[in-house]
């Protein structure tokens, strides 16, 4: 399980991994650079009861006021919201009414979904919505298609999209959370709507 430190912010931002955690600390000071919000990575979907457990433990927990989580839907939004619900359950904290909606409690509590809209996916998924219509896009597809055609299977196939479409970019070979800091993703693309207001909403608990 990642350890847990010391609460500096009164608001806390949860999400899925390293990567996650690169690619939201990114966000967040790109675009709301006056948002004092504390990125951490609870580990994996597993470990996500754990995390909360201790981090509640904390001496300093006393002080958020608004905390917000973040994962995949993976294959069913509503069951990773579940999953969410319940771990948050454990661990003694209350309980949003659906995805990207605050409880109106103290702590708030915020829960993103990603890709959002009730979709199932991930954050690689969200990323490569954020590439629909550029030229690119269309040399990415015409490269899946000939994988299909040749009948070769790709694991997780948005990641794979996302890995390829970096390959464009002056350093191909970052993970998609250093692409972030790099700005490589473009954030007035409509697909990143989502999380802008969950990250506002988030603020706006605190």
């Amino acid at each position: 399980m990642t350890m847990i430190d010391s609460i500096e912010s009164s608001t806390q931002l949860l999400v899925e991994g390293k990567d996650p955690r690169n690619f939201f600390q990114a966000f967040i000071q790109q675009q709301y650079p006056d948002y004092q919000i504390e990125v951490r990575s609870y580990g994996g979907i597993s470990e996500l009861g754990e995390y909360l457990g201790g981090f509640v433990k904390i001496p300093e927990f006393g002080r958020v006021q608004s905390l917000g989580l973040v994962r995949d839907a993976e294959h069913c939004a509503q069951s990773a919201f579940g999953s969410v619900r319940s771990a948050l359950t454990k661990a003694g904290l209350p309980l949003p009414p659906q995805p990207a909606m605050r409880s109106e409690t103290q702590p708030a509590v915020t829960v993103l979904i990603l890709p959002g809209h009730n979709q199932p996916g991930m954050l690689e998924t969200l990323l490569c919505q954020s590439f629909v219509g550029d030229p690119i896009a269309e040399c990415i597809d015409n490269f899946f298609d000939c994988l299909a055609a040749l009948k070769v299977s790709v694991k997780r196939p948005d990641k794979a999209r996302a890995r390829v479409y970096l390959t464009t970019k002056p350093e191909a070979h970052v993970s998609v959370g250093v692409a972030m800091q790099k700005k490589y993703w473009d954030l007035k693309h409509a697909a990143f709507a989502p999380v802008h207001a969950f990250i506002k909403d988030l603020h706006g608990g605190s």
